[in-house]
C-alpha cells in the first residue's frame, strides 16, 4: 500500500501542490502557491467588502466612484475619464455608476463655465457624510483582517504585492506585443 506523503500544512494551496505533484511531478505549479493564495485572499475579501457596502446599500463599482472623489480633496470632483483613470475598479459602465449615483443624491453634474464640454462629477453634501462614514467602517474591518501580520510583515507584503502587479504588467505588455520573429 503507497502511502502520500504528508502535506506541508493545512492549507488547501499546499494540498493542491501536493496533489500536482503527486499526478505530475515534472510539472512546474510553484506559481499557485503565490497565485492561487492571493485569489483565495481576493475572494475572501471581496465578499467581506461587499457585506459592509451593502449595510449602506451601496456596490463595489459605486463605493469606488465616492472613495475616489472624496480623496480627491475640496471641491470632491472630477471627470468621468479622470474618476475611470484614478478608480480601483474598471472603467466600464462610469457613466452607469455615476447615473446611479445622481439618482441617489450622493453626487452631482456641473459643466465647466467656460468650456460646456466638460462635465463634472461633484460630491453632495449627502454624499460625503456617507462616503466618510463608509470609510471609517471600512477602514476599521481592513485593519481587522490583516490583523494576523505586524506592521513590519503589512509592509513588505505591500512591496511584494507592488512588485508583482509590476511583474504581471510586463507579462501583459510581452503578450500584447506583436510577434516579430512571425513572418
Amino acid at each position: 500500500m503507497a502511502t502520500s506523503r504528508p502535506r506541508r500544512s493545512s492549507d488547501l494551496v499546499d494540498l493542491i501542490i501536493d496533489q500536482w505533484s503527486r499526478e505530475i511531478p515534472d510539472l512546474d505549479v510553484g506559481s499557485i502557491g503565490v497565485l492561487g493564495r492571493l485569489h483565495r485572499c481576493d475572494l475572501r475579501y471581496q465578499a467581506l467588502v461587499s457585506e459592509i457596502l451593502a449595510e449602506f446599500n451601496l456596490t463595489t463599482a459605486s463605493f469606488d466612484v465616492l472613495a475616489s472623489l472624496r480623496r480627491s480633496g475640496p471641491d470632491y470632483r472630477r471627470t468621468a475619464g479622470q474618476l475611470a483613470e484614478i478608480g480601483l475598479v474598471s472603467s466600464g459602465g462610469i457613466t452607469q455608476r455615476i447615473d446611479r449615483l445622481v439618482d441617489a443624491g450622493l453626487v452631482e453634474r456641473s459643466k465647466e463655465p467656460h468650456d460646456r464640454r466638460i462635465v463634472y462629477i461633484q460630491l453632495t453634501a449627502e454624499g460625503k457624510d456617507l462616503i466618510d462614514t463608509v470609510l471609517q467602517r471600512h477602514f476599521d474591518e481592513q485593519n481587522t483582517l490583516l490583523a494576523g501580520l505586524n506592521r513590519a510583515e503589512q509592509r513588505q507584503l505591500a512591496q511584494l504585492l507592488s512588485r508583482l502587479e509590476v511583474s504581471l504588467e510586463m507579462a501583459e505588455r510581452r503578450r500584447d506585443e506583436p510577434n516579430l520573429d512571425a513572418g
